[in-house]
C-alpha cells in the first residue's frame, strides 16, 4: 500500500501561499505568499527559513539557467528581481492596461520558456477577462489564452506534447495539444472534472507522468492518471491547499502550500496549519523543474 507522511511544517502562517518550487541546485524550497508581497526560501539541511520583500505580489517565479536573479511574475508582469540588492528589471506588462488583473499561477516549459496566467479581481468592464501569457527567451510575451477568470494548474506532460491548464471557477482542469516548437496550444478538452465544493489550484508532473493537483477547499491533494482517473489522494490537515513540489535528495519529499485567506475563526481554530509549508515523505518521485533560459543576446 502506498504511503504518505507529514514529517515536518514550517509555520509561517501564509495568507496565500503559492508557487512552491524546489531549486535543486541549492537544495532548498522556495514559495511565495501572494497576499504579504514576500518570498520565502528553506534549506532542507540547515533548515534556515529566509525571506524576502517584493515590490508587488509574487504570482509565480522561475530560476534561470544563465542568471543568478529570479524572474519574477509579478502583479502587474513580468521582472527579473536581484535578492540581493531589490532591484527590479521590469520585461513585459501584458495586461498594464488591464486594472484589476494581476498575474497568478505558472510555470517554465520544458524548452525553458516561462509562463504565467492572469486572475481577474476586480471586473471593470462586462468583457474584461483573464488570460494565459508566455514569455520567450528574449523577455517577450504572448498571449495563448483568454476569457479566463482564474488561471491555474499549469503544467506539461514529461514529454512536453501536453500543456495542463485550469480555469479554477469552471472546476476543470483542460488538456492541450502543445507544439514545443511554436509553444502553441490546440484540441483542447476536458482532463479533469472536480466537484462544484471545490476548485482546482496548483499542479504538477511526477516521475511517472502522473497529474497531481491541489483542491481549493477539498482539503486534499489528488493524483491523476495520464487518462484523468483518480489515482490517489493525499488528504491535508487545511482545506485550502494551493500548490506543490518535489524534492529532497530522492525527490520523493512532497512539499505543499495553503491559506488562511477568507477562513473565518472558527475553521482558523480547527485548522492551526493552515498558511504553512506542509513537507511529506511520500512512495512517489517528482522530476526537478525546467527553468528558463534567458537570450545571451543584449
Amino acid at each position: 500500500m502506498l504511503k504518505y507522511e507529514l514529517i515536518d511544517q514550517i509555520p509561517c502562517a501564509n495568507i496565500l501561499g503559492e508557487g512552491v518550487q524546489w531549486n535543486h541546485r541549492e537544495q532548498a524550497v522556495w514559495w511565495t505568499d501572494i497576499k504579504s508581497n514576500t518570498i520565502f526560501r528553506y534549506h532542507l539541511a540547515s533548515k534556515e527559513l529566509q525571506n524576502w520583500a517584493t515590490p508587488e505580489p509574487v504570482g509565480c517565479f522561475a530560476f534561470a539557467e544563465n542568471d543568478e536573479r529570479i524572474l519574477f511574475a509579478l502583479a502587474s508582469g513580468f521582472a527579473w528581481f536581484d535578492k540581493n540588492t531589490g532591484e527590479v528589471e521590469w520585461l513585459a506588462k501584458p495586461e498594464a492596461h488591464l486594472v484589476g488583473n494581476r498575474l497568478n499561477d505558472g510555470r517554465v516549459d520544458r524548452q525553458g520558456r516561462f509562463w504565467a496566467g492572469s486572475i481577474l479581481e476586480q471586473k471593470n468592464t462586462p468583457e474584461q477577462c483573464a488570460g494565459l501569457f508566455c514569455l520567450n527567451a528574449e523577455g517577450e510575451a504572448s498571449q495563448h489564452l483568454t476569457g479566463l477568470a482564474i488561471s491555474n494548474s499549469l503544467c506539461w506532460s514529461l514529454d512536453g506534447k501536453k500543456l495542463y491548464h485550469a480555469d479554477s471557477p469552471s472546476h476543470q482542469i483542460k488538456v492541450y495539444d502543445f507544439d514545443a516548437t511554436t509553444g502553441t496550444l490546440s484540441n483542447g478538452k476536458v482532463f479533469v472534472q472536480t466537484v462544484d465544493s471545490v476548485e482546482p489550484d496548483g499542479s504538477t508532473i511526477d516521475a511517472n507522468g502522473c497529474l497531481w493537483n491541489a483542491e481549493w477547499g477539498g482539503s486534499r491533494l489528488v493524483r491523476y492518471t495520464q487518462e484523468g482517473a483518480e489515482d490517489f489522494v493525499l488528504k491535508t490537515p487545511v482545506s485550502q491547499p494551493t500548490c506543490m513540489a518535489f524534492g529532497g535528495d530522492e525527490m520523493n519529499l512532497l512539499f505543499i502550500t495553503s491559506a488562511r485567506i477568507g477562513l473565518s475563526d472558527e475553521a482558523l481554530a480547527a485548522q492551526p496549519e493552515a498558511g504553512n509549508l506542509l513537507i511529506y515523505r511520500t512512495d512517489f518521485k517528482g522530476v526537478n523543474e525546467c527553468w528558463y533560459k534567458a537570450s545571451t543576446v543584449q
